[in-house]
C-alpha cells in the first residue's frame, strides 16, 4: 500500500512516547477544518515512500523510537493496513492508530488480533444529524457509536478527541459530546488550526483562546474526568 508521508521523530503524536509517524492517503469524510486535505484530494501529487526505507530507519533507531503512529487521511479504509501494521509489529514496535471511527468492524478485528496498542478516535460533533453537516459526508452515526463502544469495552488504551472549531462547535455541543462518551478513559480537546483548513472560508476564523478552551474543558470534565487540552 502507498505511504505518502513519514515523520522520523515526534514527541506530540503519542503522549509520553517518542514515535515515528506514517501518513496514508485518502479519507471517507470531508471535514472542512481538515489540514491534511492534500492527502485526500491530490495524493497522486505526493511522492510515495517505500516501507523498506521506513523499516531500515526503524531498525537503525530501535533504541530511540518507542512506537509508530499510523494516521492519514483515514487508515482504516485501506485493505492493506493490517499487513502494514504486522510488519511494524514484527520489527518490535508499538503501534498507534488515528481514525475517524467509521469502520468499527476493522477496528475490532485489529484489537482482537492484538495488532494495535493505542487508538485515537476523532469525534467530530455530537452524535446526531449534525455529524453529517460537520463532516460534509453521509456518516452512519451507528458506526461511530459502535467504535466508541468497542474501545470503551476493549481493555486497550485509547483516547477520544475533538477539534474545537468555533463556527461548528459551541460549548453546548461540546458538552453533548462529553455526555455521549461519559466515563471514557481519556478525552482531548484539540485547538483548531485555521491556516490550512480545507474550507478556505474557515481560514479567517479565530480559534477559541485559552480562557475559552479552559471553560469548555471544565464543562466536559464533568463527564470524562481525564480530559485535557492540546494546542497553543
Amino acid at each position: 500500500m502507498e505511504i505518502k508521508g513519514f515523520i522520523e521523530s515526534s514527541l506530540v503524536d503519542w503522549d509520553g512516547k517518542i514515535t515515528c509517524v506514517i501518513f496514508l492517503p485518502n479519507c471517507n469524510l470531508r471535514c472542512p477544518f481538515c489540514y491534511n486535505h492534500p492527502l485526500i484530494f491530490h495524493p497522486e501529487e505526493i511522492d510515495s515512500i517505500p516501507f523498506s526505507r521506513i523499516a531500515s530507519y526503524l531498525k537503525e533507531k530501535r533504541d530511540w523510537i518507542d512506537g509508530v503512529v499510523v494516521t492519514g487521511g483515514e487508515p482504516l479504509i485501506h485493505s492493506g493496513l493490517q499487513g502494514l501494521i504486522k510488519e511494524i509489529k514484527d520489527l518490535g514496535f508499538l503501534v498507534k492508530i488515528d481514525t475517524n471511527g467509521t469502520n468499527p468492524r476493522s477496528l475490532k478485528e485489529m484489537i482482537d488480533k492484538k495488532l494495535i496498542d493505542y487508538v485515537a478516535v476523532d469525534i467530530k460533533a455530537p452524535l446526531n444529524e449534525r455529524y453529517r453537516k460537520v463532516t460534509n459526508s453521509k456518516v452512519d452515526i451507528g458506526d461511530i457509536k459502535r467504535s466508541i463502544d468497542i474501545l470503551m469495552n476493549s481493555g486497550i488504551d485509547y483516547e477520544f478527541r475533538t477539534t474545537v472549531v468555533p463556527t461548528l462547535l459551541t460549548v453546548d455541543a461540546m458538552e453533548e459530546i462529553a455526555k455521549q462518551i461519559s466515563g471514557a478513559k481519556r478525552y482531548v480537546l484539540q485547538q483548531f488550526l485555521p491556516e490550512n483548513a480545507m474550507d478556505e472560508g474557515l481560514r479567517g476564523i479565530k480559534p477559541y483562546n485559552k480562557e475559552e478552551m479552559g471553560k469548555i474543558l471544565k464543562v466536559v470534565s464533568k463527564y470524562v474526568r481525564n480530559s485535557s487540552y492540546r494546542g497553543k
